[in-house]
């Protein structure tokens, strides 16, 4: 909701600044999004001028030569290329120093050879309206002298607070609602309701009927004619506001619905009475299938739970929504019937849903306005009609269903208030809270008899609603702070979320940066990442758009997204992680698995260039594998890496592994295959790990060993294994053939030579640590250890000793 200072400040001018006015709204409940600047700045080179000449300009057929008076016994040379400007006209003038709507700050200028000091000024360079073809010739212009500010003149400047309105508050969604906010919670005054004053008589309106088949989706229409109305452009004044707060100027009679709406809350729709066929409207219920071409030009098929408006030859508009090509008001219009209906919410916002349809219309009508508002907005309507088309108000209005249900009353007793807020509120300052806000209070022994305004009857139903809007004008912030009651609680994170938070904190101490991706994805994401389509992942039912239409099963897509986009920005080394749920489908039940899953990919350098390694090597299988290793380790895992017996097909061929923790499966790394990685732009090597989390088991209280006083023998020993024999092979075989006295054994250097060692085979440096608790270890017993590990090499995995 975008709400013009300038227009809010005709009901109520708080001693206050925008910005300290919108801090006030915030802490009351109406939260200010931002605060916008309308128009133009620098409002003193910014007048009221009168042109004194119109010469042809010597160089240009369509460029005159203009002098005009800006008051104070000044003159100054414009040249304009409007082909409305003369001699005699009182016009808007910008002279050099003003800044336009779009920044930009005004100069002197040459234009085909003459000299300009400024421009003659079109309604669209003001942002107060759309007009172009011509300048503006201000109205009443011997009335206003050459000089006069053009901000006394036009509102050309405002401050625009846009507002996000709750859907409880559709009260707020108008200029009058939040000016009504305002002077409850500032103290200023409230001016005089718009539609305080009505032209209009009630009874019945000569050659109009109106029927309504569904009272249950429509409880009040409200209907007026105008006869003799001139569609014409609306006044600047009326533009400006419109521009304003968002909306197009279009003509007087579109423009005034428009100007209602927005002050009051109200949608209107204004009917070329003459396009009504037979002269009557029928509010019904659609038939399957019924179609109406709206004011957009579509054509529009409707459902039998949707409501239209239909006259004698069919549909004429969507009730709540839009309304209908057929009976629009157009150039040659002259007679104007005037609807302003209430509908039911709920309705409306299905409609709209299912139509894919949304208006400023639809937008209230879903938040289910009050019946009584539909005359409100009549009232307005009708002077605004008089005063600026020239129409004529037939007597009688039609009115369908009547008010709404007398108000509510509601008992606030005091120690209720207390009760709730932990804080008593005097009876009297409850009352002035109240009464601001149009409550009506009677005093009784326990505390308050309220009764319910009609604009706040769908909100506040019972004593803890008017608790609500006591505390909030009241002062929250004022409420002593106190603790909960703990009853023996405390805080603490559980076994799991620790584990997840370890793992978290492990790869950002190795320098990696945490990312938080969407829990949606596209089908697109199978496709790119070579998986079988579909892949289980589960379809939304609403989704936002396509490509957020499933609920993801991996982390890689949203790290490969963000690869990208950090590497489009020139970023050469990239190492991200993302923590977070993946959803798994599941055959014997609805809901999915969410396991939490953690995620990591490294693009560029391994490490930091430096001076003794100026080129360091890019990030890789065991780049990715040593990051994991960091965070496993910390979580005291015991985990080891295999060959995939079904290697994931966006992984490269021979540069994968399956992560496996106490022997079982949690996840995988490796390298992406390049032309997977191609589709998301990335020619460089990326690396990459996801494990399952809730597959890790918490961390077990750690142990320790006595460090022994006792040497250890070292001893290093060259294998020659087959090459299909894994590292970890080895040293499993090597550690159960060496214990217990083999404290350590390590693989320090990898040799391949098929001359001497043959093609199949490659040789590992092993570097054994024999140690004892008890005693130093004699040769005898290092040697019986050594020989056991040669003869279960020999036998388990076919390797032998290298000689040299």
């Amino acid at each position: 909701m975008r709400v013009p200072l300038e227009w809010l400040q005709q009901y109520v001018k708080p001693a206050l600044d925008v910005h300290a006015l919108a801090e006030r709204l915030a802490m009351t409940g109406t939260e200010v999004e931002r605060i916008e600047r309308h128009g133009v700045t620098a409002l003193e080179h910014f007048v009221v001028g009168r042109v004194l000449e119109a010469d042809q300009h010597p160089n240009a057929d369509r460029l005159r030569v203009c002098v005009v008076d800006i008051g104070d016994r000044r003159r100054q040379q414009i040249v304009c290329g409007a082909p409305n400007v003369a001699a005699g006209q009182t016009v808007a003038v910008a002279t050099p120093g003003a800044v336009m709507p779009d920044g930009t700050k005004l100069g002197p200028a040459r234009l085909r050879g003459v000299e300009s000091q400024g421009m003659i000024l079109a309604e669209d360079e003001l942002a107060i309206g759309t007009e172009h073809a011509g300048i503006m010739v201000l109205d009443g212009g011997e009335g206003l002298p050459p000089g006069t500010p053009l901000a006394t003149v036009l509102p050309i400047a405002t401050d625009v607070l846009v507002l996000e309105i709750t859907p409880n508050r559709p009260d707020c969604l108008a200029i009058y609602g939040v000016a009504r906010e305002v002077h409850a919670a500032t103290g200023a005054k409230l001016g005089e309701a718009p539609w305080a004053s009505d032209p209009g008589t009630s009874g019945a309106v000569e050659g109009v009927n109106i029927e309504v088949h569904c009272p249950d989706l429509c409880p009040r229409f409200t209907a007026r004619v105008f006869e003799g109305v001139e569609i014409r452009p609306s006044p600047s004044w009326l533009k400006a506001r419109l521009m304003a707060a968002g909306q197009r100027p279009i003509s007087n009679v579109v423009d005034i619905t428009n100007y209602v709406m927005l002050l009051t809350g109200q949608p209107l729709h204004a009917f070329d009475l003459e396009r009504v066929a037979g002269g009557r409207l029928t509010v019904r219920r659609a038939a399957d299938g019924e179609q109406v071409r709206t004011l957009d030009g579509q054509v529009r098929t409707l459902d039998a739970e949707m409501v239209l408006i239909a006259d004698h030859d069919g549909p004429t508009s969507i009730a709540g929504v839009m309304g209908g090509a057929r009976s629009e008001v157009a150039e040659d219009t002259t007679t104007v019937l005037m609807e302003a209906a209430n509908w039911n919410g709920p309705n409306i916002h299905r409609t709209s849903l299912e139509l894919g349809l949304r208006s400023e219309a639809s937008g209230r009508f879903e938040k289910q306005l009050q019946p009584e508002q539909a005359m409100e907005a009549q009232a307005v309507a009708a002077r605004l009609m008089i005063e600026l088309t020239g129409a004529r108000l037939r007597p009688g209005t039609v009115d369908v269903g009547g008010p709404g249900p007398a108000p509510k009353t509601i008992r606030l007793r005091d120690e209720r208030v207390a009760g709730l807020l932990g804080a008593p509120v005097a009876r009297e300052r409850s009352r002035q809270i109240l009464t601001a806000l149009e409550f009506g209070t009677a005093e009784v022994d326990d505390g308050l008899d309220v009764s319910v305004p009609a604009f706040r009857r769908g909100d506040v139903s019972r004593p803890a609603d008017l608790i609500e809007e006591v505390a909030r004008l009241g002062g929250l912030e004022s409420l002593p702070a106190t603790l909960p009651s703990r009853r023996g609680a405390a805080g603490r994170l559980t076994a799991r979320q620790r584990l997840r938070r370890r793992a978290v904190d492990a790869l950002a101490a190795q320098g990696v940066n945490e990312i938080v991706g969407w829990s949606f994805t596209g089908p697109e994401l199978d496709q790119r990442l070579r998986v079988a389509p579909g892949g289980g992942a589960l379809e939304l039912e609403n989704p936002f758009s396509a490509e957020q239409s499933r609920l993801r099963t991996t982390l890689l897509g949203s790290l490969l997204d963000t690869a990208r986009r950090n590497r489009a920005r020139g970023i050469a080394t990239i190492r991200l992680f993302e923590a977070g749920a993946v959803y798994l489908p599941r055959p014997d039940r609805p809901q999915p698995d969410e396991p939490h899953h953690v995620a990591a990919l490294l693009i560029g350098p391994a490490r930091p260039a430096g001076w003794r390694d100026p080129e360091p090597p890019a990030a890789d299988f065991f780049a990715v594998k040593g990051l994991l290793q960091g965070m496993l380790d910390a979580l005291g895992a015991r985990w080891s890496v295999a060959p995939p017996q079904s290697p994931q097909p966006f992984l490269h061929p021979g540069r994968t592994a399956t992560v496996l923790v106490d022997e079982r499966p949690v996840g995988w790394v490796g390298e992406i295959h390049p032309s997977v990685a191609a589709e998301w732009d990335l020619r460089d090597t990326v690396a990459a790990f996801e494990v399952d989390l809730d597959a890790v088991p918490e961390p077990v209280t750690a142990l320790y060993e006595d460090v022994t006083s006792f040497p250890e023998v070292r001893e290093d020993l060259a294998v020659v294994v087959p090459a299909h024999v894994s590292a970890r092979q080895l040293t499993d075989t090597v550690r159960r053939a060496g214990a217990p006295l083999l404290a350590g054994v390590d693989v320090f250097d990898v040799y391949r030579d098929p001359a001497r060692l043959g093609e199949a085979n490659v040789s590992l440096a092993l570097r054994l640590v024999f140690r004892a608790p008890d005693r130093t270890l004699t040769d005898e017993e290092v040697a019986g250890r050594r020989e056991r590990i040669v003869q279960a090499v020999a036998e388990e995995l076919d390797g032998r000793i290298r000689a040299s």
